[in-house]
């Protein structure tokens, strides 16, 4: 974490990580096959699970929010942590960072969706694909500032997303 601070992460280095935790290549490779193995282990402890009662939210205030962090999707909530910020916004993870997030979420938001609305696996699915891009996303323009914008677009995204849900039923 205190490399990415700094470093995109394409200009880290399994060198540079046993440098900065000042360790020796063999140690880092009796815990890790790869750097890839070592990006995994930090998302894996930065994801959290969403519960399954953010399906049943109903006041989208910002004090709610505030209250209620844990019902908020998971990248919502990983980014609200400062250590996990750039990572979150460095361009050439993306795609990788919301692959993690989706398994380590969809086992758990796919029958959400399912009980919710009704549809089948493959089209709660094609939902849970979806959301989780378009809140990855909207986190990103906010640069994961949990800010008055940040908290607008987040009862915009929970009212959008929950109404389609209700309206699929």
């Amino acid at each position: 974490m205190e490399l990415i601070q700094d470093n995109p992460y394409s200009k880290i280095t399994i060198k540079k990580i046993c440098q900065t935790a000042e360790i020796s290549r063999s140690t880092f490779y009796l815990h890790f096959d790869s750097i890839n193995d070592v990006l995994n282990a930090v998302l894996d402890d930065a994801i959290m699970t969403t519960s399954t009662d953010y399906f049943s939210i109903n006041d989208f205030s910002v004090d709610y929010l505030k209250e209620n962090e844990s019902l908020i999707p998971a990248c919502q909530r990983v980014g609200s942590s400062a250590k996990y910020r750039k990572l979150l916004l460095d361009p050439d993870l993306t795609e990788y960072i919301v692959g993690r997030i989706m398994v380590h979420e969809r086992d758990r938001v796919v029958p959400a969706i399912q009980k919710k609305t009704g549809l089948s696996k493959e089209d709660a699915e094609t939902l849970f694909l979806y959301t989780l891009h378009g809140s990855f996303a909207v986190n990103r323009a906010n640069h994961f500032w949990k800010n008055d914008q940040w908290y607008h677009d987040v009862q915009l995204l929970n009212k959008f997303t929950l109404n389609g849900y209700r309206a699929l039923k």
